[in-house]
This record gives structure tokens, sequence and C-alpha cells, in this order.
């Protein structure tokens, strides 16, 4: 069961994205259950947390700042489910397009993307920090949809 996230969730969230690992910071994800200009989905299984999205609203678009799923639960649809909750929530803020940024080397992050429509439009030269915690930097591809 997907349902937008509430202050109550907070210790859920943080318990799935610390093995999630999806580089949300706490005071971020905290900041974003507060706020009126973002939207933290959850999608339920059993009373437990499996997966998250985060939108943020800006003046026109929506950015997907970050989508979390637990490692066992990966290659099941939790991501599709809840990238079809947050394309829902943007049209409800009647956003004209849903823009993010996903690492160059996340292939199952951009096929998820490509099949629901996103396209590139961009590309951040060194703009993460290597994935595996070394020396170094990845780029970042910019995609965008239509609401």
């Amino acid at each position: 069961m997907i349902t937008e996230l509430r202050d109550n969730d907070v210790s859920a969230l943080e318990a799935l994205e610390a093995c999630a690992l999806s580089g949300v910071s706490t005071a971020l994800l905290r900041e974003a259950l507060e706020a009126d200009t973002a939207c933290v989905m959850g999608n339920w299984q059993e009373n437990q947390l499996i997966g998250y999205a985060l939108l943020a609203r800006l003046p026109y678009d929506a950015e997907l700042q970050a989508i979390g799923v637990r490692p066992e639960q990966r290659g099941q649809g939790v991501g599709d489910r809840l990238l079809k909750a947050v394309l829902a929530v943007a049209a409800r803020w009647q956003s004209e397009r849903v823009l993010l940024e996903v690492r160059e080397s996340n292939a199952a992050a951009i096929r998820l993307y490509q099949g629901a429509g996103f396209q590139q439009d961009g590309f951040r030269r060194n703009y993460y920090p290597a994935a595996d915690g070394g020396a170094g930097q990845e780029s970042a591809l910019l995609m965008s949809r239509s609401v």
C-alpha cells in the first residue's frame, strides 16, 4: 500500500534510508515530512516501510529528489509503484514537468525512469562523490518528463 508519509513515520523512514543508502540526510527527510512544498510517499508491506520517494514542489515543475527501496525488495516493482505515485502528486500540483538527477552508473534507475517516459536532457560532470566511497567523482544524468 502506498501512502503519503507524515511526521509520525519519521522513524520508519530513517530506518529505511539507513539500509537503502539513497544518500538523503536525516535532516532533509525530516524537513520534507513537515514542508508544504514536499511530499514523501511510502510503500508499506505488512506494516513495514519498504520504499519511499521524495518529491519537491518547484514554481512550475516538481523534482524527484530520491527513491529508496530496501535492498531485498529491489527488482520487485516497488520503485515503479512509487514513481507512479509521485507522478500523480505532480499532476495534482499542476506541475509542468518532473525533473530528476541520477548517477550515470545506476542502470536500474535509468531503466525505471526511461520506462516511465523520462528522457535525458542534460549531464553534470563529476556531480556525485564516488559510489564506492573511494576517490573520484561520478557524473549525473539530468532527466525530465511532462506531467
